[in-house]
């Protein structure tokens, strides 16, 4: 399989189309859809967060390429990943990954070690605006 059938990544500055993520992945041997949501909320570590901005590495792209490259490549199974920067609001969507798979186990489980990968391994970070007028940069 191509790249371009086996996974996809994304780094956009747009809203994420959730339903491009799942069309992808999804085939007609598939009998379970797992799509993790990341969205952003209003309190960190006992901090009120009022807004995010991310921002990505020029070559973060790369590295969540790579991290899908790497989960569909172990698991054989199509997968995707899309990364918001910019700045966004309490509850914008930050990450959508999503996985396809004949059972619900495999495409839970796919799913849970894309997301970890993906925070892991790609050079995306977040500076959070705390309510008292503060900001503090995450995962530097």
């Amino acid at each position: 399989m191509a790249e371009q059938d086996r996974f996809l990544a994304l780094i956009t500055d747009r809203p994420i189309d959730r339903a491009a993520a799942e069309a992808f992945v999804t085939t007609a041997a598939d009998g379970a859809l797992v799509v993790f949501e990341g969205v952003v909320r209003d309190h960190d570590h006992g901090e009120a967060v009022h807004a995010l901005d991310y921002e990505a590495h020029p070559d973060a792209r790369t590295f969540l390429a790579a991290v899908c490259a790497e989960i569909a490549d172990a698991s054989g199974l199509r997968v995707a990943a899309i990364h918001r920067i910019g700045a966004l609001a309490i509850g914008d969507v930050a990450l959508v990954a999503a996985v396809a798979a004949p059972h619900r186990a495999e495409a839970f489980a796919v799913c849970g070690q894309l997301v970890d990968l993906v925070k892991e391994r790609t050079p995306i970070w977040k500076r959070q605006h705390l309510a008292e007028g503060t900001t503090e940069w995450v995962g530097l």
